[in-house]
């Protein structure tokens, strides 16, 4: 008997399924700007502001202008001179501090950091073709001189304004005076008060007269050009001016109590 033939089992033809094209996340030019930009401006943000809070508690080394100025006598083939010592603010004669707030920021106790009437009046006074004026306080001076480069471009103008935003709400009054007067350039190669006095006067920054104090604050504008000793009838008319200037600032109270 013929055994019985199975048949054969069918071919069962599945069709291919057609996988979903998987989508790359490949985002256009702009969103990879956009996204660099918004990192960027996190990174800033945060580095700015962790620097601002070191500098309240830790004395500030160095400032850009100090590098810019070595750099440039280097170039010029000059001595690159450089004098700078960290000193305490109870350490600096009071007859300094109220010598540049009379000389550079009569309102610097009692504004937060924008002297705006005193801008309007350098406005003015540039528009009308007389001699530049600034009309910057010394928290934007101290803003500037600490953490930014010198210039007079938006970009630099309104970062000045940020980190002067900064120093004033995280610093105060009193740190604020102690940075300035531990950085500002108060001759060629010389910075800060300590360095000042020693090279004006041959003293140290806590014994100043009225009178020395006032010559290193009328040489401000331009300490390079101008000298504190043996200065020129501009500079003599200056420190006068300032010693009135002194008297009318009074007794000095950073908490503003």
């Amino acid at each position: 008997m013929a055994a019985t033939k199975k048949p054969a089992p069918k071919k069962t033809t599945t069709a291919s399924k057609s996988k979903p094209a998987s989508k790359k996340t490949n985002r256009s030019f702009g969103e990879k700007v956009k996204w660099f930009l918004i990192k960027a401006c996190l990174w800033f943000f945060g580095v700015s502001i962790a620097s601002v809070v070191f500098f309240k508690y830790v004395p500030v080394p160095f400032t850009p202008l100090m590098i810019i100025r070595a750099i440039e006598n280097k170039m010029a083939g000059k001595e690159v001179y450089f004098d700078h010592d960290w000193e305490p603010l109870e350490k600096i004669s009071m007859n300094l501090q109220k010598a540049v707030i009379g000389s550079e920021d009569a309102t610097f106790l009692t504004h937060n950091g924008f002297d705006f009437k005193a801008l309007q009046k350098a406005y003015k006074s540039n528009e009308r073709g007389r001699r530049i004026r600034g009309g910057s306080t010394i928290s934007q001076q101290t803003a500037k001189n600490v953490f930014l480069w010198q210039g007079k471009s938006y970009l630099r103008k309104g970062l000045e304004a940020y980190f002067t935003v900064l120093i004033e709400i995280i610093w105060g009054k009193e740190r604020i005076m102690e940075v300035y007067l531990n950085s500002i350039e108060m001759g060629d190669g010389v910075y800060g008060a300590y360095a000042a006095t020693e090279h004006w006067y041959r003293r140290d920054a806590s014994s100043l007269t009225p009178m020395q104090a006032a010559g290193i604050a009328a040489i401000l504008p331009n300490p390079r050009k101008f000298k504190a000793t043996g200065s020129s009838s501009y500079i003599n008319r200056r420190k006068e001016r300032i010693i009135r200037e002194m008297r009318a600032v009074g007794k000095i109270n950073y908490d503003g109590k």
